[in-house]
């Protein structure tokens, strides 16, 4: 298990761990940002290094089809010297040309196939770097949407319990500026209630 899973885990675990926010079905939690935001920070460091691990893998492709091609040159030249010193001897001129054209049709099949299946495994690593990648990146888009939901919800909240105080202090400043009432209006005026 690479350490992106292993981070990726940990961060499901955490926030399987965290307690729910009152009054909200559930559906929210109460994180701790600066843990959150930790396993967030050695997540987005080790992106990097294993998609650099899996592009090594890939340009590793490249020596890998050099290696084939290699070893088809020689299998072709052998098959060629081979055929050289088969044709030299007359005796056995014509049955030496049909070995040796056996020879390199054989060397070319196998190369072809050293290639072929050189190229087929680059591409399926190419294809699994990728797909492991996206992978990763999907997990950690998910998590970021989640702790975004969550932090909007609890912004919410804040800004509404704001507005409140807001009213009050408004309200409390009104009265404050009304007109003090008259020796006449006294006998209107009610005394708040305790």
């Amino acid at each position: 298990m690479s350490r992106i899973e292993q981070l990726i885990g940990e961060i499901e675990e955490y926030i399987d761990s965290c307690k729910y926010q009152a009054l909200s079905n559930n559906t929210k939690i109460i994180v701790n940002k600066e843990e959150l935001e930790e396993l967030l920070v050695e997540l987005r460091l080790r992106v990097p290094d294993e998609i650099k691990q899996y592009q090594k893998i890939i340009s590793n492709q490249d020596a890998i089809l050099s290696e084939a091609r290699f070893q088809a040159d020689n299998m072709i030249q052998e098959a060629t010297a081979q055929t050289n010193e088969l044709v030299n001897e007359h005796e056995i001129m014509q049955r030496a040309y049909s070995t040796a054209n056996q020879i390199v049709e054989d060397a070319q099949v196998q190369a072809q196939g050293i290639i072929d299946a050189a190229v087929n495994d680059a591409n399926n690593i190419r294809q699994g770097a990728i797909q492991y990648t996206d992978d990763i990146l999907r997990n950690l888009q998910n998590i970021i949407a989640g702790t975004m939901e969550d932090a909007q919800g609890r912004l919410g909240a804040f800004l509404s319990a704001m507005q409140s105080n807001y009213d009050v202090v408004a309200s409390n400043r009104s009265e404050l500026t009304a007109p003090a009432p008259g020796p006449n209006d006294q006998e209107n005026m009610m005394l708040p209630e305790a």
